[in-house]
């Protein structure tokens, strides 16, 4: 019996570049012999809802979007009973999750991965009630990535979240903290916090932890307290483009949960779109909870490579 494949396109992501090249993706779908039922999107959320209700009738899901698209289509994979491969074509801004997997940015060469490459089973972050893809973060800059207008990011792409952010540096806030992982508990005054699950945030590459996996179980959290005058402030962000994590200000770690709470609200972003006002909250991992697909030839990195 022919395989089924159900493609997903959210026809806005990025500058609308998946327009140009859906019928030689389809095209590459059909030549290895899949079945090709193509929707775009009409709203948000609606991926989640269709892969919710429909998945079961498909032996491989493939999205294309932005990292948003790709957060819709892993949320409906989790409330799913059968767990069908998910296939990803980046078409947004920044497309951090892709970056990390080594998933082609060209369109045409993810279609050629998705059929010729390999499963890779993925942790997902739970924050509360919600999951996030790669990261879950609070505090300077994490406000850029939903407030840039979407016209900015399609025209100027990475440059526009750096702009954006440049009118923010006088407006960095702190917020008091308690976070509890394990045995161990951190209170302070935070600027930044960020618990990832990713080697890409903000369309950089991250320097914070080395040998990174995305599929270990854990989560890489990264809490950045309030320097005590400029000049900390500025050896704190050297200390973190160096990876220089002696610094009193960072605090790195693993970890498979933690709580944070706080006296007022943290506003929080979920792989770059607004994830609420929130003083507690409970963060944890669902290990390896889909299976992406990511290039025959690369190995994303295994637990069994940590140190």
């Amino acid at each position: 019996m022919q395989k089924t494949l159900l493609f997903l396109v959210n026809p806005k992501a990025g500058k609308s570049e998946i327009k140009n090249s859906v019928l030689d993706i389809i095209d590459e779908f059909v030549k290895h012999d899949w079945k090709v039922v193509v929707r775009t999107t009409q709203y948000s959320g609606e991926i989640s809802e269709i892969i919710r209700d429909e998945a079961c009738h498909y032996d491989l899901i493939v999205c294309s979007g932005g990292d948003g698209t790709l957060n819709e289509a892993v949320g409906g994979l989790i409330q799913t009973d059968c767990k069908p491969q998910l296939g990803y074509i980046p078409a947004g801004t920044t497309n951090d999750f892709a970056v990390s997997l080594d998933i082609p940015r060209n369109m045409q060469e993810a279609a050629a991965n998705i059929v010729t490459g390999r499963p890779f089973p993925c942790d997902v972050g739970l924050f509360n009630e919600r999951h996030f893809v790669y990261v879950a973060a609070f505090g300077a800059f994490t406000e850029v990535s939903y407030s840039t207008p979407q016209q900015y990011k399609n025209l100027l792409g990475r440059a526009a979240y750096i702009l954006e952010g440049i009118k923010h540096l006088a407006e960095i806030k702190s917020y008091q903290l308690t976070v509890e992982y394990g045995e161990e508990t951190i209170s302070g005054e935070f600027i930044y916090g960020m618990i990832s699950n990713s080697t890409s945030v903000g369309g950089f590459k991250m320097n914070t932890r080395a040998n990174v996996s995305m599929n270990d179980g854990l989560l890489e959290v990264l809490l950045v307290k309030k320097p005590r005058n400029p000049v900390e402030l500025q050896a704190t962000i050297a200390a973190l483009l160096l990876n220089d994590m002696s610094n009193p200000c960072l605090h790195a770690f693993r970890a498979s949960a933690l709580k944070i709470s706080s006296q007022e609200d943290v506003s929080w972003t979920l792989d770059g779109e607004f994830g609420g006002n929130l003083q507690d909250i409970t963060i944890k991992v669902l290990p390896r909870a889909y299976e992406i697909i990511v290039p025959k030839e690369t190995t994303p990195t295994e637990p069994e490579a940590n140190t």
